[in-house]
């Protein structure tokens, strides 16, 4: 898929969360102007819209005019299924209902919307032995959700699928791995991505032509690599950085991987037995 000259005012939900901060510093270089939406006031900006996702007046106005979404709001870990129902499910919904409602006020295309999908939608897939000569893990594996969010997440990749052939709301979902300035673990080391790569995959997301509904992993170029990137590099995505750099520093914490940590089994980590929680 080639670069078109794309979107450039661009709607950033989740602004005040840990990836929308990265995203904040980080677009504008890619030529975006940010339009931001938290259900928290976002730090430094006063002009942000602070609604909730289900807010469905403000999320209208917030998607009124501009050329992308990118979709970042919403519950980032395990909680209640009440919660996730409302925050990363119906929230989600209301995101997409909006998007269409945008394209049929226009009475054109709709905005593009990339979607903060996770690994944790196939958290129960077993963690491939690339060592060993096992196979990266293909984008068509079967989803298996380690948690409700991650239910939550399999959920929106089949509500963007849905949009894409009811509505042509094109949409790339992006399994995003670990989005940090650097691992904290070993395992996070297969599965890492750096602040600036995430920024060139969302940039090559919102910018490649004819996505219809695109899924892909979302992670740097790591020595380590569990899964296959050759989707998002079709997108456009040049990944230049490799957790490999902090390599010594971790194992030296924290040894290799092992059998007998059932964190290091499959591809969601700990969230498989004993996620972490959603604080508030």
């Amino acid at each position: 898929m080639a670069a078109s000259s794309g979107p450039r005012t661009i709607l950033l939900t989740g602004a005040a969360g840990g990836l929308g901060t990265l995203m904040r510093e980080l677009l504008p270089s890619h030529g975006y102007e940010l339009r931001l939406l938290d259900v928290r006031p976002v730090d430094g900006a006063p002009d942000a819209i602070v609604a909730d996702l289900n807010d469905t007046e403000a999320l209208r106005a917030a998607v009124r005019d501009v050329d992308g979404v990118l979709h970042l709001a919403g519950i980032s870990l395990e909680s209640t299924f009440d919660k996730i129902l409302e925050s990363n499910i119906r929230g989600t919904y209301h995101l997409f209902d909006s998007v269409r409602a945008e394209a049929e006020r226009r009475g054109g295309p709709a905005p593009r919307v990339v979607f903060a999908s996770s690994n944790h939608a196939i958290g129960f897939t077993p963690r491939p032995r690339v060592e060993d000569g096992d196979p990266l893990v293909p984008v068509s594996t079967l989803r298996r959700p380690d948690t409700y969010y991650g239910l939550s997440k399999s959920f929106g990749e089949d509500l963007a699928q849905f949009h894409w052939d009811k509505f042509g709301i094109e949409t790339v979902s992006v399994r995003i791995g670990s989005c940090f300035k650097e691992p904290t673990d070993v395992r996070m080391m297969s599965v890492w991505l750096s602040p600036a790569d995430g920024a060139r995959l969302f940039h090559a997301a919102l910018t490649a032509k004819d996505v219809g509904h695109t899924v892909v992993y979302g992670s740097s170029a790591n020595t380590r690599l569990w899964w296959d990137l050759s989707g998002a590099r079709a997108l456009g995505y040049d990944p230049q950085d490799d957790s490999e750099v902090y390599a010594d520093k971790l194992l030296a914490e924290f040894g290799p991987l092992s059998d007998d940590n059932p964190a290091h089994l499959h591809m969601g980590g700990r969230f498989v037995d004993d996620p972490p929680i959603w604080p508030y």
